[in-house]
């Protein structure tokens, strides 16, 4: 059997932004559905914690050390905070609407506006590649360094063209390499944890440095500015939504696998900052791109430069690979909507794989790398997801007119008003180098979807003629 590119596993093609999902009206709490509910809550669970837990931490560390001091469990802890509380929108309306497929969707509902619904399916596959960029540099830095000795840059663009060719094979192989390197990258995380305590034990680290800020700066503008850094390493919850039609029980298994999973990562998350900090200054770490590396060479526990090395480039490739898989499903559901060049929608003969939108993606992905640092991109990540945030937080507010039968889970009204205020005060923490790069994003996809406009509104007057004559 070959694969086929899961249209409906991404919050554009699930969304069709041009209107509501085959065979769902407002107000339908539970339509039938074609997809087999295979997902169970564990299996949830562990798809969540999958997307959110790894690649960002290994990669980061040292950023948010930068900016916070010691005190690098703080801003993981806000960040898990702001987080959470956009899950509690995500949450109210995958289990109110489980046949919509994500935060393009829920726009088109509450909005009514195929352009807002664009923007925010396009904000998520921008962030998307911009991510996948990010990661590539990080993976061609100091844990790369270990093996080969080669240009971060070239090693970047071989690494995302090496994840586009797995990409290209089928969803099918990706997901199984997802799965074990889910494993590999949790349990990496795990032995930093484990070494911090056993530096601590021995007498060896200093749990003072936990609690220590950078001098001269006021200790809530540097937990604000790093926060901001560190909510990349929450983000992927997101993605969820669009198997909310694929799982069992959705309305009583979806909130418990999404907020479970964000706490799991935000307890280990907490535990590395503080193992981090007790065993290494600062300074080291934010002088590495490969910060827990640091922090295994310098426990000095026996544990091989090389074996660490390799579990956080496997850390970093999964994410990159999951990033990539939804970009390019993304794009490719654009495509089928008319929202997007329609040669995206080109598949292979065999594999059944949007080999354009792969390949288009993986090169906008590539020009990325030439043009920003990993704390750019990062920044620039979280930028874009922000607006996918204030979309679903505002809807989530406006769509509460619309009654559905079923019961679902429903958030206190606070709480999207709260995160709705986190995300504009995060917005306002962006640089000018990042507002100009997430807007060049922007400014692309509104050009495609101008470009694109004509002959979609030419294909449907087809159609409403098509339904005249009949």
């Amino acid at each position: 059997m070959t694969d086929q590119p899961a249209g409906r596993a991404t919050g554009a093609s699930a969304g069709a932004p041009t209107g509501l999902p085959s065979g769902t009206t407002p107000g339908t709490a539970d339509p039938d559905t074609r997809l087999r509910r295979a997902v169970t809550g564990p299996l949830l669970y562990l798809f969540i914690l999958g997307d959110v837990l790894g690649a960002g931490v290994y990669a980061l560390v040292g950023e948010v050390a930068g900016q916070v001091g010691g005190a690098i469990w703080v801003p993981l802890l806000a960040a898990l905070v702001l987080a959470l509380l956009t899950a509690g929108s995500y949450a109210e309306l995958v289990t109110k609407y489980p046949r919509a497929g994500g935060s393009a969707v829920f726009a088109e509902r509450a909005f009514r506006s195929p352009l807002v619904a664009f923007l925010v399916g396009f904000c998520m596959l921008a962030a998307g590649v911009t991510s996948a960029a990010g990661l590539a540099l990080a993976f061609a830095g100091d844990y790369l360094g270990v093996f080969l000795d080669v240009p971060p840059t070239a090693a970047a663009v071989v690494f995302l063209l090496l994840v586009a060719l797995l990409n290209a094979r089928g969803i099918r192989e990706s997901l199984r390499a997802n799965l074990v390197m889910t494993l590999v990258e949790t349990s990496g995380l795990v032995l930093v944890v484990v070494l911090g305590a056993v530096v601590l034990g021995r007498g060896d680290g200093d749990p003072g440095r936990a609690l220590e800020f950078p001098p001269g700066v006021s200790a809530a503008t540097a937990v604000l500015s790093a926060a901001l850094l560190a909510y990349y390493s929450f983000v992927g919850f997101e993605t969820s939504a669009n198997v909310a039609e694929e799982v069992r029980d959705v309305r009583r298994v979806y909130p418990r696998a999404l907020f479970g999973s964000l706490l799991t990562a935000g307890v280990v998350y907490v535990l590395v900052g503080l193992a981090a900090a007790v065993v290494l200054p600062p300074s080291e770490l934010a002088g590495s791109s490969g910060p827990l590396l640091e922090v295994v060479r310098a426990a000095d526990a026996g544990v091989p430069d090389w074996l660490f090395s390799a579990v956080a480039l496997i850390a970093v490739a999964n994410g990159a690979l999951l990033t990539m898989i939804m970009a390019s499903r993304m794009a490719y559901g654009l495509a089928e909507q008319r929202l997007l060049p329609a040669v995206l929608g080109r598949v292979l003969p065999q594999r059944r794989t949007p080999w354009v939108a792969i390949a288009v993606t993986t090169l906008v992905a590539m020009g990325l790398t030439l043009v920003g640092d990993l704390a750019t991109l990062a920044n620039t990540v979280v930028l874009l997801l922000l607006f996918v945030f204030l979309s679903t937080n505002t809807a989530v507010l406006v769509l509460r007119r619309d009654r559905v039968a079923a019961d679902h889970f429903r958030v206190p009204a606070v709480v999207p008003v709260l995160a709705i205020a986190s995300c504009l005060l995060l917005l306002w923490q962006q640089t000018a180098v990042t507002w100009g790069l997430a807007g060049l994003l922007l400014a692309v996809g509104v050009v495609l979807y101008l470009v694109t406009a004509v002959p979609r509104r030419r294909a449907e007057a087809r159609q409403r003629d098509d339904v005249r004559v009949g």
